[in-house]
């Protein structure tokens, strides 16, 4: 019985954490190899707010799950520039706002 509690008790954590999460997606200027992508997956995954790092070195774009508000655009800005990158185009969660 107990077992079964817990089981309920992180799948409804996981849910509520799931729906708190965003989508943000960066389009980069200057990757152009795999040193790059590992310096952009190393900055980023140091931030304890980024769930999840995916970089496309094709379309030039890095794509990340974060908590709902945190870490802000221009955090994510700074740190795009911080590894030697230019950060040309924001978007959150498919929004048609752009953040430049």
């Amino acid at each position: 019985m107990k077992q079964f509690l817990l089981i309920i008790l992180f799948s409804t954590l996981w849910v509520i954490q799931t729906v708190q999460a965003r989508t943000v997606e960066i389009e980069v200027y200057g990757m152009t190899c795999a040193f790059c992508i590992d310096s952009l997956e190393r900055k980023f995954g140091k931030m304890k707010t980024v769930s999840k790092v995916e970089i496309s070195l094709k379309q030039k774009k890095i794509r990340l799950e974060t908590d709902e508000s945190m870490p802000s655009i221009e955090i994510i800005k700074q740190t795009v520039l911080d590894a030697g990158f230019t950060p040309v185009k924001v978007t959150i969660d498919g929004d048609e706002s752009e953040h430049k």
